[in-house]
């Protein structure tokens, strides 16, 4: 009988998780919620290094992540609004498109300066740009579960 009393013996119960667990785990609280995702994993570029030949990469190979998608609805994204007519009862697509006319009628000579050209080509592109940044984060950020 007190060669019993005299072994380890396992209780379940409160106290058998915190004698059982590891040493990095008993002050960690793992808490779990519908309302919150579950943890991302990272990627760690060192583990990934033999996948670019051998050699440490900081980076994926394929960080821009190109996707033909964003691209096309992007561009429709930024044709639809600057296709309504907003200015003087003209669309920004149209006064730079109508530019781009009436500067290819004297061809050889380029555009002046002071051409309302430059002011719907900055404009026009700029808005173009914008509109393919958020859409390159809202569709990989989608796609890769950030939000």
């Amino acid at each position: 009988m007190a060669t019993t009393f005299a072994t380890a013996s396992t209780v379940v119960g409160i106290g058998s998780s915190s004698l059982s667990a590891p040493a990095s785990r008993r002050n960690t609280t793992r808490l779990t919620s519908g309302f919150v995702k579950s943890p991302v994993t990272v990627r760690n570029p060192v583990r990934v290094a033999r996948a670019s030949g051998g050699r440490f990469t900081c980076f994926e190979r394929d960080w821009l992540r190109r996707d033909l998608n964003v691209i096309g609805f992007g561009l429709i994204g930024w044709l639809a609004p600057s296709s309504i007519p907003a200015i003087d009862g003209k669309s920004l697509t149209g006064l730079f498109f109508e530019s781009i006319g009436t500067e290819l009628a004297h061809f050889p000579t380029p555009p002046a300066l002071t051409s309302q050209f430059w002011l719907w080509l900055i404009t026009w592109h700029l808005g173009l740009f914008i509109t393919l940044t958020f859409g390159q984060i809202g569709f990989k950020g989608r796609t890769e579960e950030y939000f």
